[in-house]
């Protein structure tokens, strides 16, 4: 007779178990099983990167320095259109002038040219407004600290507009003085007082004037 090896009791097969040490062995293992913690699922992890870096054209600082040459033309041009539209808002008729202007393209023909006639082409004053039955050229200069004088339009000189009219805008005023007073050795200074609405040449709005003296300091108030 077959014998249980754990007991020793009546079983079917040699080597075996008996009914009850088969029962007791198995519900030992699945108490085990039961018992046993589950793995926790494995959670898929995203392999995309975020880039926590601001763009780079939002953080980007101008650096006005490097390309000075542009940054001083971008100058003068928002100098020129504030003058541009004060003239006309004082009711003159205004006319672009310039060599930009009056014949487009030549600037790069010009290039490296130095004759008389391609140094009078580049001083073309910027304006031309008509009141009255009178014109005038009017040249715009943008200067930070408010100061003008004869070298700064005519270092040699050979400055073909004798009867131009120089009109400073700075961060505080709009000045204005003619060629022919800087010949004369007069200046415009931070404190002196040839303002734009004292010109005689000029049947002026002061209010109107100092509206776009704000205009200026709202503009050019970081230069």
């Amino acid at each position: 007779m077959a014998e249980c090896i754990t007991c020793g009791g009546y079983t079917k097969f040699n080597g075996g178990l008996c009914y009850k040490c088969y029962k007791k062995e198995n519900n030992s293992e699945d108490v085990a099983v039961a018992e046993k913690p589950k793995a926790k699922p494995k959670t898929k992890t995203s392999t995309t990167k975020f880039d926590n870096t601001k763009d780079s054209a939002a953080q980007k600082t101008i650096d006005v320095t490097t390309n000075n040459f542009n940054y001083n033309l971008t100058k003068g041009r928002i100098a020129e259109t504030l003058i541009e539209r004060l003239f006309v808002d004082l009711g003159f008729q205004v006319f672009q002038y310039g060599m930009e202007n009056t014949i487009p393209g030549i600037k790069d023909l010009l290039r490296g040219v130095k004759d008389d006639v391609a140094m009078n082409i580049r001083r073309m004053p910027d304006l031309v407004v008509f009141k009255d039955n009178q014109a005038h050229f009017i040249e715009v200069k943008f200067r930070a600290n408010g100061c003008f004088k004869l070298s700064d339009i005519d270092k040699n000189g050979d400055y073909p507009y004798q009867n131009a009219l120089i009109v400073l805008m700075s961060k505080k005023h709009i000045k204005c003085i003619s060629f022919e007073e800087l010949q004369e050795g007069k200046e415009i200074t931070e404190t002196s007082r040839n303002y734009l609405g004292n010109r005689k040449e000029f049947d002026t709005d002061k209010d109107k004037i100092i509206e776009y003296c704000n205009y200026a300091v709202k503009f050019f108030q970081h230069v």
